[in-house]
């Protein structure tokens, strides 16, 4: 039995219902819960017991584990809203929590400023991965707090991911998450104007890959989650776009490393463009695709002269699907 005692795991979406899932299977003692109902009836069914509340679910709890949508989401949960308590209030003095939201740096200190004042220790320690990560236990931890703290519950984050990085004291997790997303943003967007570059120049999309990767242009963006559909069996190109990780949250990483970037002063021009390209993609119907869908958007935004040049070159359609299947296209899965 794992010697970190109970884990009150509140947040059980896409992501955090299968770390939560994970930390059953490895022994751990979960008591979970989330205001959704479906999201609860599937951790239930994944065999995570759920508490009728999370004031209930973190009163005897050794570590509470935060899986939120936003820095203000957490600070609601940890001060207590609307004449509930809050989960500082009702957890037992000394109690670890790890916020695994992605959120501001300057939210993650302020929660772990109140963490401290209540009686209690906090990690900020975001993931990286995308849903895959988490069901398959592969996801890239990135943490912030004291270091005798993150030690502490680093076996809990090796049983969700395989790899866990001690990026600071607190807030340096959401630095390093928004830092690394700041630059899968913007060579997501890179890499996407080079195939619709490549197919007005004649260029198949496989031989752009095969030059590409292994050249200087080679990045996380081209060979694990390439844009079109071929070259890289596993990306989401090849499943309509299918979310690992969906635009709206690209999105939303890019304005916290917006925000972040304004408040430093720093002169982020590529970051804040892309976070621009990626809210109006969100909020034109591709919030719920993958961010690499964002394609679709260049290649939907080329002069309609292009358009031949594309299929001719690529033997593809418009959407990145060949000529022939979309011809004889029923609605039918692929």
């Amino acid at each position: 039995m794992p010697e970190t005692g109970t884990v009150a795991f509140l947040g059980l979406g896409h992501m955090g219902g299968p770390m939560a899932v994970n930390l059953v299977r490895a022994g751990y003692a979960v008591v979970a819960f989330d205001v959704v109902p479906a999201a609860v009836q599937a951790a239930r069914e994944h065999g995570v017991p759920v508490a009728a509340s999370a004031a209930g679910a973190v009163a005897e709890a050794d570590v509470v584990l935060t899986m939120f949508p936003s820095g203000g989401h957490v600070l609601d949960a940890y001060r207590g809203n609307a004449g509930q308590p809050g989960l500082l209030a009702a957890a037992p003095p000394g109690t670890m929590f790890l916020d695994c939201s992605t959120i501001n740096v300057d939210e993650a200190r302020e929660a772990a400023r109140l963490a401290a004042e209540a009686g209690h220790r906090s990690v900020d320690a975001p993931v990286s991965g995308g849903v895959v990560g988490a069901e398959a236990a592969t996801l890239t931890f990135m943490a912030g707090g004291e270091a005798q703290d993150f030690e502490s519950v680093r076996p809990l984050l090796e049983v969700m991911g395989k790899r866990v990085v001690h990026c600071g004291g607190h807030g340096a997790g959401q630095a390093a998450k928004i830092c690394n997303n700041l630059i899968l943003g913007v060579s997501m967007i890179a890499v996407s104007e080079a195939f619709v570059l490549g197919e007005k120049l004649g260029l198949s999309h496989q031989a752009l890959f095969d030059v590409a990767s292994a050249a200087s242009g080679q990045c996380w963006a081209l060979t694990t989650n390439c844009p079109v559909p071929g070259p890289v069996p596993a990306s989401p190109a090849n499943r309509d776009y299918q979310p690992g990780f969906a635009a709206a949250l690209m999105a939303k990483d890019l304005n916290l490393a917006v925000n972040a970037l304004n408040s430093t002063g720093v002169a982020g021009h590529m970051g804040a463009l892309a976070a621009r390209i990626y809210d109006t993609f969100a909020a034109e119907g591709g919030a719920g695709r993958d961010f690499s869908a964002i394609i679709t958007d260049i290649r939907g935004s080329a002069e309609p002269a292009a358009a031949d040049t594309t299929a001719a070159a690529t033997g593809t359609d418009a959407t990145g699907r060949s000529r022939t299947t979309a011809a004889h296209d029923d609605g039918s899965p692929e």
